[in-house]
């Protein structure tokens, strides 16, 4: 079955297509999920509360694009929605107040996407929501600013200090390694 054939089936109320597209698309959203989520439980709350809004408002996709961006682009809605409830603080923090997660030092030396998610998500929750969305996602600055009710020039300087964060601590961890 083709990826037209499976979102025409979807958009009939199909129960087998909707099973199949779940299947074949859970696995690469629940990783979006998890970069916005506290924990696994929050980010199947998020993916539970994604394949809803994808399956009420498949109809709408225009078969123009990618329909993993699509699909991408409601998940992420899901998240920050999820984040909006919990209030995402916007705060400074200081240099000194940085906390890696642990993980053995010769890691550092290869770092690579396994680790650097793990520092990603230990980054305080307004900087690594921005992050998230402008690197990863590639949102712009106004485009966030929108998204999170904030000014794009908060989305900028929590983007400015996630960056720090992460920097000083890789630099700090491969100290470490050495």
């Amino acid at each position: 079955m083709t990826e037209h054939e499976l979102i025409r089936g979807c958009i009939r109320k199909d129960a087998t297509c909707q099973r199949k597209l779940f299947e074949l698309y859970a696995g690469k959203m629940m990783s979006v999920c998890l970069r916005y989520a506290a924990d696994a439980s929050e980010a199947e709350d998020i993916l539970q509360e994604g394949f809803i809004r994808i399956f009420s408002y498949i109809h709408q996709f225009k078969f123009e694009g990618s329909f993993e961006g699509w699909l991408r682009r409601i998940v992420v809605n899901s998240a920050l929605k999820q984040l909006q409830k919990k209030k995402i603080s916007f705060k400074e923090i200081s240099d000194h107040q940085e906390s890696s997660p642990r993980m053995d030092p010769y890691v550092y030396s290869n770092l690579g996407e396994e680790e650097l998610l793990k520092l990603i998500n230990a980054l305080p929750e307004g900087y690594r929501v921005v992050f998230n969305l402008s690197v990863i996602e590639g949102y712009s600055h106004e485009e966030i600013a929108q998204l999170l009710n904030v000014q794009p020039s908060t989305s900028r300087s929590q983007l400015v200090k996630a960056r720090k964060m992460l920097q000083n601590q890789i630099t700090e961890l491969q100290k470490i390694a050495v």
